[in-house]
């Protein structure tokens, strides 16, 4: 039944062929690796956080001591003496946290760069490659800050189109009106869809080893910035329900991004598949080439005589009988 549906629709046949190559290419192994990294690159940029948000309470005393003022304000009796004393701490070591953080992050996004890079080739089903180190890890930093600048380029279009949208509709008094926010909404919407088509286009015909075209990624990367969008609300969704309670208010982010990681690591290698097994893009598996042919020589060693031998004696007993048997008979006439 399944091959009938596939030979009437395309579209079956080739979700098939994406899922087969897929699970052919390791995908959810590959996308382990990826969320590993991704989980282990949250603490450098904690660090990293820690240290710019040093930098400016330090040039602002103001911010500093309202953030104190705060503290005392809310937390439970006696706990700010606690607090107080691991923000002046973390302040005063801004440039060391700073540092290493930095260190951390450059570490762990150039593994992830490189899991990612690695796992995009194999879904294209390009040959592994061993480049010098060096060569590898200036490439992967290149990489990761080329995919760093266009995911902030992208979203940063979204963020200003959307306000400078409002603007004007204050501007032309239509802002109160029902009509005019769905229509934003909708602008809204589709500059996000944009956005991430552009970015899934790039990771999709540029990351691998091997270049493809942006022709044959073009559709993909429809289908990858349409369903990450789904997939975002998805998540929002688990989010809310996870952190529903105490305890998954302390660990339920923790969890929630691991989930959403792994998931969208899964979601580009899938749309990655698809692109690779399209009609204009899959290519015949190569064929093995036999080993050189080996040849031995048959030695038959028999303890009879051959067939043909066989026969011949038989020929020659069968003759000799009867003529001896007609000279049996003349001699008993005579």
């Amino acid at each position: 039944m399944l091959e009938r549906y596939r030979a009437k629709y395309e579209w079956l046949d080739h979700l098939v062929r994406a899922g087969a190559r897929y699970t052919d290419r390791h995908g959810d192994h590959y996308a382990a690796a990826i969320t590993y990294f991704s989980v282990l690159a949250l603490f450098p940029l904690i660090l990293v956080a820690v240290a710019a948000l040093g930098f400016v309470l330090f040039v602002q005393p103001d911010l500093l001591d309202q953030l104190k003022a705060g503290i005392a304000a809310n937390a439970p009796a006696g706990l700010d003496q606690l607090i107080n004393p691991i923000v002046d701490n973390a302040i005063a070591s801004r440039r060391t946290i700073g540092i290493i953080g930095l260190v951390g992050a450059l570490y762990t996004g150039i593994g992830w760069m490189s899991n990612l890079r690695e796992a995009l080739s194999e879904q294209w089903g390009q040959p592994p490659t061993a480049p010098a180190i060096l060569k590898k890890t200036l490439f992967d930093l290149l990489t990761l800050i080329g995919l760093g600048a266009a995911m902030v380029g992208s979203f940063a279009i979204t963020g200003l189109a959307s306000g400078f949208a409002s603007t004007v509709l204050e501007f032309v008094g239509l802002a109160e009106e029902g009509w005019a926010r769905f229509l934003l909404g909708v602008l809204g919407v589709v500059l996000g869809l944009v956005a991430n088509w552009l970015i899934f286009l790039w990771v999709i015909a540029r990351l691998p080893r091997e270049h493809a075209t942006l022709r044959s990624a073009a559709k993909a990367a429809v289908l990858g910035a349409v369903g990450f969008e789904v997939l975002k609300q998805v998540m929002t969704v688990y989010l809310a329900s996870v952190t529903a309670s105490p305890t998954g208010q302390i660990i339920g982010p923790f969890i929630g991004l691991m989930v959403f990681a792994f998931f969208t690591s899964r979601f580009i290698l899938f749309v990655t598949a698809w692109a690779a097994t399209s009609r204009e893009n899959e290519q015949e598996e190569p064929v093995d080439v036999p080993g050189p042919a080996v040849i031995h020589s048959e030695v038959t060693v028999r303890s009879g005589p051959d067939g043909a031998t066989a026969a011949g004696l038989v020929g020659a007993g069968a003759l000799a009988g009867l003529l001896g048997f007609g000279l049996l008979r003349g001699r008993r006439r005579g």
